[in-house]
């Protein structure tokens, strides 16, 4: 069976959410819970020049982004449990709930912020690239809401063939967990490890 992947088209996206807003109607999410977020991310500056000219070098960009489901997902390699579990076939990690003790160990490890511990359930949730759907020959949520097109999901092979593993900033650089998550990049968007970039929505996404 094929393993799956995301891909993210940053020349389209318009920050709209509606990604971020039909997953958590989805998965019937509270207010303060999302497993597909958008990150707004800037860099640049205002100054004023020698004659006293305002010169603006800002510049901004989004990356819609959820679980990654890494080639070396480090929220497995974390897990005590073995509660969070890669699936062999799709390549999609996962929580098995009735195994997860809640410690937070996976959440601390993942390098994209990824699964949160939910204390009234009681154990780790994330993101599962809407597994029953997939299964059912069928995109996730996320995927098929997009207004623009920007995001799609489908085998490795076909989502890589369309831009470049997790890439840019503020990302970490993609060598860490091999996400597969490929992306084509907005004019604007900066490599993975620049410092200069800088994540100007911290509280919808952290």
């Amino acid at each position: 069976m094929a393993k799956y992947a995301f891909y993210f088209d940053g020349t389209r996206c318009t920050g709209c959410k509606t990604c971020e807003m039909a997953c958590k109607d989805f998965k019937d999410l509270s207010v303060d819970a999302a497993y597909r977020k958008v990150y707004e991310t800037a860099f640049g500056a205002t100054t004023r020049d020698s004659d006293g000219c305002i010169v603006n070098s800002c510049v901004s960009y989004t990356i819609s982004m959820s679980c990654n489901h890494c080639d070396d997902p480090a929220c497995t390699k974390a897990c005590p449990t073995g509660a969070m579990h890669k699936d062999e076939e799709t390549g999609l990690v996962s929580v098995d709930s009735s195994r997860c003790v809640g410690c937070g160990y996976c959440h601390m490890a993942c390098p994209y912020n990824a699964p949160k511990i939910d204390r009234s359930k009681g154990h780790s949730v994330k993101c599962d690239g809407c597994a029953d759907r997939v299964a059912a020959g069928e995109k996730p949520v996320c995927v098929e809401s997009c207004p623009a097109r920007a995001l799609d999901f489908g085998t490795i092979e076909d989502m890589a063939a369309m831009g470049q593993r997790a890439n840019i900033a503020p990302l970490p650089e993609p060598t860490h967990t091999n996400p597969n998550l490929y992306i084509k990049a907005s004019s604007d968007a900066i490599p993975s490890g620049s410092v200069d970039a800088q994540v100007v929505n911290p509280l919808e996404v952290m």
